[in-house]
């Protein structure tokens, strides 16, 4: 065991980056399609009702019409799926290979008519497409300020004049900010098939609001991999300038929405809803 490695790993520099991407491992995304589709669990996506709740709530928001939409870090499939069943024309974008096969054949066994792409949102280059694009679960927090700023013009580019951008994040009034430390032997899990300790660690930010969730695996080689997830915290004013500087409209912000579940009534989730202006 590396210890030093270990030992130098201990509150990085903010953004530095880890040695191993979990969404594109092979093993890992597997594991993560099942916390997906396990609907009683609030981790990689949220439960069924939450979600239907949710995407009620979206639409509600629009007139009554077919809508050309697009939804960033789709997974699965489970916001698509159920826009598609409304009735709007949908496309699905996701960096796991895993998510995107189970979505296609998901969709076909449903006869549901969605376009799928395999694809980094960072490198999104539609132009005037579509009329609303979702981002939901907060995946909008995990992006460093450069790589956001790159998502909105993506984003500002590919939606028609007019067109909306919906997504949620975590904001600083959340309540789960604690510094922590914990770790995990085990024959088989998460993160290995074989047997593996993790150290996992929570380290807060506070000048950034920004939140580190770092695990350092180590396999029965002893090999040694350190997989780190950045996560930002915003208020009201934040959103506003971070949209505002990139060419969006004053956003309107949605802080305590009552759906079925508990997952919002916290108030640590803010639904942002803003548009490109015409």
């Amino acid at each position: 065991m590396d210890i030093n490695t270990i030992l130098q790993a201990h509150k990085p520099k903010l953004y530095e980056k880890g040695t191993a991407v979990m969404w594109t491992d092979e093993y890992i995304s597997t594991q993560l399609l099942e916390i997906h589709l396990n609907n009683d669990l609030d981790l990689a996506s949220r439960k069924k009702e939450t979600i239907d709740s949710t995407v009620e709530w979206i639409l509600g928001n629009f007139s009554n019409g077919r809508l050309d939409i697009l939804d960033l870090g789709c997974g699965p499939g489970l916001y698509t799926e159920r826009y598609a069943q409304k009735g709007h024309f949908v496309t699905g974008v996701d960096f796991s290979q895993n998510s995107i096969s189970y979505a296609i054949h998901s969709a076909k066994d449903k006869n549901l008519d969605i376009s799928y792409r395999c694809q980094d949102y960072l490198t999104l280059d539609d132009e005037n497409r579509f009329d609303l694009i979702t981002m939901i679960f907060t995946d909008f927090c995990v992006l460093e300020p450069y790589s956001r700023d790159i998502l909105l013009r993506n984003i500002f580019r590919a939606l028609k004049p007019g067109g909306t951008f919906l997504f949620d994040v975590m904001n600083d009034n959340y309540k789960g900010i604690a510094e922590s430390r914990n770790w995990e032997a085990a024959e088989k899990g998460f993160w290995r098939p074989d047997e593996y300790l993790t150290l996992s660690e929570n380290i807060y930010y506070e000048k950034e609001k920004v939140i580190l969730s770092q695990h350092i695996v180590i396999d029965a080689k002893e090999e040694t991999k350190i997989y780190r997830f950045w996560t930002h915290l915003f208020s009201n004013n934040d959103l506003s300038q971070i949209l505002i500087s990139n060419n969006f409209s004053e956003p309107d912000l949605f802080s305590n929405i009552i759906l079925d579940s508990l997952s919002y009534r916290s108030g640590d989730i803010t639904f942002c809803i803003t548009t490109r202006p015409t």
